[in-house]
């Protein structure tokens, strides 16, 4: 069929294919297999390896490839069932159930049940099918990018499992140019236009017409009954939204305004090692270049809450400070993004950030793993305004599922922004019934670090120090005590922005 000599006439080293089910993709992948491993050195032979998801796949693969290297090759084509050697990260090895295809070139195609730790061991080409449902398709397509440098090829097949999955990221990294893979848009209806209604017919041995083509497809498309983002999803190659999803999309964008900062800030990994007076020189030289604006900002009538979604590296340390209105509506003034931040420089830029927001009425930090030392650190100076959250199911029953329900109240606004986007359309109905970001659920932020749901954990920590009954404090300014009643209280201060009261031991 045409889409199918398309993928396989598309000879780039990096190629995508986003499919609907039974278009004949992994077929032609197959003859792309027997061609490259039955030609020889000089023609760009080389071995190829096919990665499944299941045990079965790989069964059926290497059973196309036999075929083919009867008929194409004109090679025996005989398939062997044996153990692939994996070496462990620790050193220890197992064995990967596989299967194998010698051709007289002294290649081979080989299918493996399931993905090799060591993938970077291999050499050749690697198709990796099926890639939305592997555990973990981003680690894979990391570990093989090492094949490139010897000539080696990737193709990554797959129908859609849900926005979020790596799989979707990488189709619209892809589009955007991001990075360098060809893309291939194969859903069901191409292959159908394509004639697979038509190979359908020929292997039953009936006559082909119009109106049995169209009786045919809508009987596949009823099947699905009132499930139509499955059916999208499965057939038409359009992502689902996350199953089990606590919010859509509409739901999250209804709540986003335009022009709320988010500012964030990485640091490369040597920066650890830096002096300590230079860190702190660095970290306070950011705060100055990019806080001080919004801080001034803030309106000292309007109580204030925040949240803290601690991360040390991997995923982002989160800090989302929200205005109460007089309407009880959570407005998020900013949003605080630290990736790879020294646990010394979060404490200095939190204490920074809260030394600084007016009418502070509390805020709530994860205190679970190293978020401890920031949490601990904050009770410290702040007192009982802060609190300490070690999450657990109970507190994702009651506290998540209030976030979630102030969307549909309208009693929340948000940065318009796509990664806080794609962190609350994380939060999901787990396993026992509750709202939390699903353990294991990472996928690549805009800048290209990963996230975990960061900003929506964060924001339900702001929300439920919202809720709770804290102390607070807020200052004055000089200007306004200045000014009050027509009674001089303070001499003028050249640098204007002066606070009452001044808190210790943070960057000023």
């Amino acid at each position: 069929m045409k889409h199918q000599s398309e993928w396989l006439a598309d000879d780039s080293d990096l190629k995508l294919g986003e499919k609907g089910r039974r278009t004949g993709i992994t077929f032609a992948e197959a003859t792309d297999a027997t061609l490259i491993s039955s030609s020889a050195p000089s023609a760009g032979g080389q071995n190829y390896f096919y990665i499944g998801d299941t045990k079965d796949k790989g069964r059926e693969f290497i059973g196309y490839v036999a075929k083919f290297a009867k008929t194409i090759a004109d090679d025996l084509g005989q398939i062997e069932e044996f153990l692939f050697e994996d070496e462990l990260k620790d050193g220890s090895t197992r064995y990967i159930a596989a299967y194998r295809v010698r051709f007289r070139s002294g290649y081979r195609v080989e299918a493996l049940s399931s993905r090799p730790e060591n993938i970077r061991g291999l050499q050749g080409t690697v198709c990796i099918d099926e890639a939305a449902y592997h555990r973990d398709v981003r680690g894979v397509l990391d570990a093989v990018n090492a094949l490139l440098i010897w000539g080696g090829k990737i193709r990554v097949i797959s129908t859609h499992n849900g926005v979020l999955n790596p799989f979707n990221e990488l189709i619209r990294e892809a589009h955007a140019g991001k990075i360098p893979f060809s893309v291939h848009h194969i859903p069901f209806a191409l292959a159908v236009k394509n004639g697979l209604f038509r190979r359908v017919c020929m292997l039953k041995g009936e006559e082909w017409t119009q109106a049995g083509q169209d009786a045919w497809e809508k009987k596949i498309r009823g099947s699905y009954g009132v499930r139509l983002s499955a059916m999208r999803q499965e057939l038409d190659a359009i992502p689902a939204d996350q199953a089990g999803a606590a919010l859509t999309r509409v739901q999250i964008e209804s709540r986003m305004e335009k022009d709320i900062p988010i500012l964030r800030y990485a640091q490369t990994d040597d920066f650890k090692n830096w002096g300590e007076e230079d860190r702190t020189a660095e970290a306070l030289k950011w705060c100055k270049e990019n806080l001080i604006a919004v801080l001034e900002r803030l309106d000292h009538r309007r109580q204030h809450v925040f949240g803290v979604d601690f991360a040390r590296s991997g995923d982002a340390t989160a800090i989302v400070l929200m205005e109460i209105g007089q309407d009880l509506v959570r407005r998020t003034r900013f949003i605080v993004e630290l990736h790879n931040m020294p646990f010394d420089q979060q404490r200095e830029i939190l204490f920074y950030v809260c030394d600084r927001i007016p009418s502070l009425a509390g805020g709530a930090l994860d205190a679970g793993g190293n978020g401890s030392y920031l949490a601990e650190k904050a009770t410290q100076r702040y007192g009982s305004s802060i609190i300490e959250v070690k999450f657990s199911e109970q507190w994702y029953r009651r506290e998540m599922t209030a976030y979630v329900a102030a969307f549909g109240d309208q009693t929340i606004v948000l940065p318009l922004d796509a990664d806080v986007l794609a962190d609350h359309q994380a939060l999901a109905y787990v396993s026992g019934g509750y709202i939390k970001v699903p353990d294991g659920h990472r996928f690549k932020g805009a800048n290209g670090f990963n996230r975990h749901g960061d900003t929506a954990i964060a924001g339900a920590l702001a929300y439920f120090a919202s809720r709770s009954e804290l102390e607070y404090f807020g200052y004055t300014t000089i200007d306004e005590l200045d000014t009050m009643d027509g009674v001089q209280l303070f001499e003028a201060v050249s640098t204007g922005d002066a606070l009452i009261p001044t808190l210790n031991g943070g960057l000023h």
